[in-house]
């Protein structure tokens, strides 16, 4: 009988679920079940109802945890989650209620990530290779960085203006792991995510795409937020 929770794990802006790849073998080495699933990046409500697809396929008691935009989507949850028994948070936005990341990030400067956006006619956002390899992937090894950004997803800018309604991590236990290096995210903000959450944080020295350069230090973040809802069940 498989007790451990089963993970779905949800892809940023600007990547997608091969992001999560070297995280999603050591989890399934430790016999997780892992879902990473594919976002369209389009309206809040889409990514929502995509997550929502995909939880309503897992059996039993689940982790979420989002990268980047994907925090956004996963907050988006609400408090009826279902399946869901944590949330885990890698360098992610994990807004309040009323909140919208366009008016977060407005509040200072462009993080180098994001100084650029090359806007399509479909009105979705593209990172340049310069600012993808050097700022958004900084400490992953450049030839990895670069297949990266080949497979990047770009993000609808309405995005940006979606406010948040009541967030999950009100009614969840929630993991955060702060990237100290982010050139996305502030990491201030990450911080601050983190506290008004009251979620279980761990630090790192790392750039924005933690799981990909510190594959590592985010499994022991999922497996254990893993390890405390078992014990919660």
């Amino acid at each position: 009988m498989n007790t451990l929770p089963n993970i779905v794990l949800v892809h940023g802006a600007w990547a997608d679920g091969s992001s999560w790849s070297a995280v999603i073998e050591r989890l399934q080495a430790d016999g997780y079940t892992v879902t990473a699933p594919q976002f369209p990046l389009t309206t809040l409500a889409d990514n929502v109802a995509r997550l929502r697809q995909v939880l309503a396929r897992q059996t039993g008691p689940t982790i979420v945890a989002g990268h980047s935009y994907g925090g956004q989507i996963v907050t988006a949850l609400g408090t009826d989650a279902p399946n869901v028994v944590g949330l885990v948070y890698i360098s992610a936005f994990g807004l309040d209620q009323g909140e919208s990341i366009g008016a977060l990030l407005a509040q200072g400067p462009p993080t180098p990530a994001l100084a650029h956006l090359s806007i399509d006619q479909q009105g979705f956002a593209w990172l340049p290779e310069d600012d993808f390899v050097h700022h958004f992937a900084a400490d992953v090894d450049p030839v990895k960085a670069k297949v990266l950004y080949a497979v990047q997803q770009p993000l609808s800018v309405t995005a940006l203006g979606d406010v948040m309604g009541v967030p999950a991590w009100k009614a969840l236990p929630s993991w955060f792991l702060v990237a100290d290096g982010d050139q996305t995210i502030p990491p201030d903000a990450e911080r601050l995510f983190a506290k008004r959450m009251g979620a279980t944080t761990v630090e790192i020295a790392t750039n924005h795409v933690a799981m990909v350069s510190h594959p590592d230090d985010v499994l022991q973040l999922i497996e254990t937020a893993a390890q405390a809802v078992s014990v919660a069940h």
